[in-house]
């Protein structure tokens, strides 16, 4: 009997910690449950399934009745269960130590509920690094999946790509298998007659081979229009159908089957790697342009493709300031933990530290590290979910170590973007001090609610905004890859196009005409004075609760009719409990060697982000009522109130002798999976006061943050 050809299908699912409830439900019913229960109907059809921690977590406490139709496949061998790390992280860029319990974490959790301990991994957005075979050997894992693209940039031929390698380091091994991408574009999006042309060339070059297909269990049903293609056009019980009748030559094989049964073919020493797509969206974005431009010109020319390799995963931490902060935070407060005294004597202490350990995991799922088509950076509730997580266990972490809950500061390169900062700590807040952007605050943690209260994004140019400019009306018609579509969620969103010259972090020092309006302001059109906004601060001095930074420049050169004076620039920060919370006080102490030709204006700009908008349990108080967080315009001066009774927090601003306050929102716009949006990322508050003829000011804001 000649050898059959395999098909081996890993479907992956995920939802990332911190996303909405509704998204969840809409997955489980849109895809989830309706390919598992075509799969049911077809028997003789065999897959891989791999669910990340927080969706099966949802699932158990949502619909435990979807984890008895898993336990009856996997019971009657027609699916085997996927392991991975628990909390779906990137697991080259997470400590040592919790790679393992990321992947232990999952695999018990699978054994515990459908009884059968995984022998293969899911790698996070298929991210390889050369270590990671060490890494999955020493957690018991057997095997695991990536792109045929990352064999093709090791030099492997097309044709060498059907088959078991393996992948070793420090002399640890793992079965590697290379995933088709020519499947993951025609299933579910050519015809089911297209897919098996193409299984059956490959049965007639490759027999005994084994082509691999996989991807995202939501593209059947939750990626636009995929769910009327699949279950309603029926392509996916087609799919099923055709699978079956062509078993005379085609076997569905589970792939923990086909690693256990067929020996690797030989070595596979993969360099770091990713899809195609992912090496794109990390590239900066002008260079992401000309690689895009690379591409098309050598679309035609397969051969060319392997070496047209785009960016690495963690590109992101250079192209995105705040996923870099993000990650750092997690490792910081990773060490933290690891410095806790491991001597507990009491059941309190022991489960604290088990919850902060947890909280830990939690915070390394990918999502909101990245930023493509899927990545969730520009996601606020994605972000600051990580962010609160952390927040609540470092807070842990203080509270068990010595001297921990004693306000303190510490010197270092926080970011390791080579210019120290200053890290304050006390029991009620942390503050993330950076002397080298202007002596800004880019982080902002109120401890008694968890909350960040900067958390904000940059706006800055992305590749895809060329995309949405020239975007005309799209034609309906046939469902297309995720990759390939050009939707919007409302028109015109090209107006909220406006890109900001600094990072949007607080207590920024803004020196502008007086000339320029709030709209002026809005639209970023200041042209405020960079030698105040984003020069680099010396620390003249600090101390657990305040700190003294110094600058000497000239003033009044972006205005016109003034000849530059010399001036010398303090900044000085306080740090100090309040009833029910805490207060940061900034001073801008501005002392001319003479008096200006004509007036300046100076502005000490705080950034604020609650988040949802539209919501109403989140306001801006002003004396003709709730305002809603997009509010744009001016309100007076010395106070303003930011309400959040979700949090249960209130902010007080207190800028006395100002003039007024200006606001305005912080709108991205980004690309989803679901088409582009309009994303609120905080609001920017700017409190001014004129310069003319005096030699000396002192700006002085004061952020007082208390529970509701």
């Amino acid at each position: 009997m000649p050898a059959k050809f395999h098909l081996s299908l890993l479907l992956h699912a995920h939802q990332p910690v911190g996303n909405f409830e509704d998204v969840f439900e809409r997955c489980y019913q849109r895809a989830y449950l309706p390919f598992i229960q075509h799969l049911e109907r077809h028997e003789k059809i065999r897959a891989a399934l791999h669910y990340s921690g927080p969706l099966l977590s949802w699932i158990e406490i949502n619909h435990p009745e979807y984890f008895d139709l898993l336990r009856a496949l996997v019971q009657r061998k027609q699916a085997e269960l996927v392991g991975g790390g628990f909390y779906e992280p990137i697991l080259a860029v997470i400590p040592p130590e919790n790679q393992h319990e990321q992947v232990e974490r999952l695999a018990a959790y699978i054994e515990r509920h459908f009884g059968q301990r995984p022998s293969g991994a899911w790698l996070a957005e298929r991210i390889w690094e050369p270590q990671l075979p060490s890494i999955l050997a020493g957690s018991q894992v057997n095997y695991t999946l990536v792109d045929d693209f990352h064999f093709l940039a090791a030099g492997f031929e097309p044709h060498e790509l059907f088959a078991a390698y393996q992948a070793e380091d420090r002399g640890k091994t793992v079965r590697l298998f290379a995933g088709q991408k020519a499947l993951r574009y025609l299933v579910p999006f050519g015809t089911v007659g297209d897919v098996i042309r193409y299984l059956r060339e490959l049965a007639v070059t490759h027999p005994n081979g084994v082509a691999v297909f996989g991807d995202d269990m939501e593209k059947f049903g939750v990626w636009p229009g995929t769910f009327d293609h699949c279950y309603r056009d029926h392509w996916l019980e087609d799919f099923l159908s055709a699978l079956e009748q062509n078993s005379d030559w085609l076997t569905v094989t589970l792939l923990g089957e086909y690693a256990e049964n067929h020996a690797p073919v030989g070595r596979a020493d993969l360099p770091t790697a990713c899809y195609p797509e992912m090496g794109e969206w990390a590239l900066p974005t002008a260079v992401r342009q000309r690689f895009h431009a690379a591409q098309q010109e050598f679309s035609g020319r397969q051969e060319v493709a392997a070496f047209l390799r785009g960016g690495s995963w963690r590109g992101f931490f250079r192209k995105y300031a705040e996923a870099n902060l993000l990650h750092k935070k997690m490792l910081h407060t990773a060490t933290r933990l690891a410095a806790v005294p491991q001597r507990r004597t009491d059941a309190k202490s022991t489960r604290e530290i088990a919850e902060a350990q947890e909280l830990l995991l939690r915070s390394q799922c990918n999502d909101a590290y990245w930023h493509g088509v899927f990545g969730g950076l520009y996601a606020p509730h994605l972000r600051t979910e990580i962010w609160r997580s952390l927040i609540r266990a470092e807070s842990v972490a203080d509270k068990h170590t010595p001297g921990g809950q004693i306000g303190r500061v510490e010197l270092l390169d926080y970011d390791t973007d080579g210019k120290n900062e200053l890290l304050f700590t006390g029991p009620e807040y942390q503050v993330l001090l950076k002397p080298s952007d202007g002596g800004t605050v880019a982080a902002l943690d109120f401890r008694p609610t968890a909350s960040t209260l900067v958390n904000s994004m940059q706006r800055r140019p992305e590749a895809y905004h060329t995309r949405l400019r020239n975007a005309s009306q799209a034609a309906a018609g046939a469902v297309t890859s995720i990759h390939e579509q050009t939707l919007v969620k409302e028109p015109n969103l090209d107006r909220f196009l406006k890109y900001d010259r600094w990072a949007r972090h607080a207590f920024r020092i803004l020196v502008f005409d007086p000339q320029r309006t709030q709209q002026d302001y809005e639209n970023l059109r200041l042209n405020e004075d960079a030698s105040f906004a984003g020069a680099e601060f010396s620390v003249r001095s600090s101390a657990p609760h305040q700190a003294e930074l110094y600058r000497e420049t000239c003033i009044g050169e972006n205005v016109p009719g003034n000849e530059p004076v010399p001036v010398a620039v303090t900044k000085r920060f306080s740090f100090s409990p309040a009833p029910n919370g805490c207060e940061i006080c900034c001073e801008a102490g501005l002392k001319l060697k003479q008096p200006l030709d004509r007036a300046v204006m100076v502005g000490v700009e705080t950034i604020v982000n609650l988040l949802a908008p539209a919501q109403t349990d989140r306001f801006i108080q002003t004396a003709a009522g709730a305002q809603n967080l997009r509010f744009s315009g001016e309100l007076p001066a010395p106070m303003l109130h930011l309400v959040d009774e979700w949090q249960k927090l209130k902010i007080t601003l207190h800028a006395p002798a100002a003039e007024n306050f200006w606001l305005a929102p912080i709108e991205t716009v980004s690309e989803s999976e679901s088409g582009f949006e309009r994303v609120y990322q905080g609001s920017q508050i700017l409190a001014r006061w004129r310069v003319s003829t005096q030699k000396v000011l002192s700006a002085r804001v004061v952020f007082r943050i208390e529970t509701l």
